[in-house]
């Protein structure tokens, strides 16, 4: 893939991959549906779930240990330096698809683009040469998962507050 690249798209993914450190571009799509909406719910319902991707990510970075492909292989050279923690999973493509599947919710007629953003930001990785293909694919998965999780995690607090307790 990174020895596919088309000089005239670099500068698109390598936005991209900055866009999405962190979960910064669905904090910040989240920021503006709250403020637009007057629903803080939407800003920290996407942000638990993003932090709970890269969390879930980095634990297991931690635990694999898998090198990034510039390390295994140094050509051609990565288009982002500085990275200082393992490969697998991509803590980027958890943080996309957590985001997205989350967001998702909020805009309903919005899924496509979440989900084409999300993965624009997951193959950012692999183009900019930091990433294998698997990373991305592990990662989205915990992403969607962390998503799914978090929603029924929070549907099941709601059910135990309107539930009369016994007492």
């Amino acid at each position: 893939m990174v020895t596919h690249r088309v000089e005239e798209l670099d500068g698109l993914f390598v936005a991209l991959s900055r866009l999405g450190s962190a979960g910064a571009i669905w904090i910040l799509i989240a920021l503006g549906a709250a403020v637009a909406w007057r629903r803080p719910a939407v800003l920290a319902g996407v942000a638990a779930t993003v932090w709970c991707a890269d969390l879930a990510a980095l634990g297991i970075k931690d635990l694999v240990g898998r090198e990034r492909p510039f390390i295994v292989s140094p050509e051609p050279e990565p288009l982002i330096l500085g990275l200082v923690s393992d490969s697998f999973p991509s803590g980027h493509a958890a943080t996309a698809f957590a985001g997205a599947a989350t967001l998702s919710r909020f805009l309903p007629g919005r899924w496509p683009v979440l989900l084409l953003l999300a993965a624009a930001v997951a193959f950012s990785r692999v183009y900019v040469g930091v990433h294998f293909p698997a990373d991305v694919v592990a990662g989205a998965a915990i992403g969607v998962a962390t998503a799914i999780a978090l929603r029924k995690l929070a549907a099941g607090l709601r059910r135990s507050r309107r539930s009369p307790r016994a007492g």
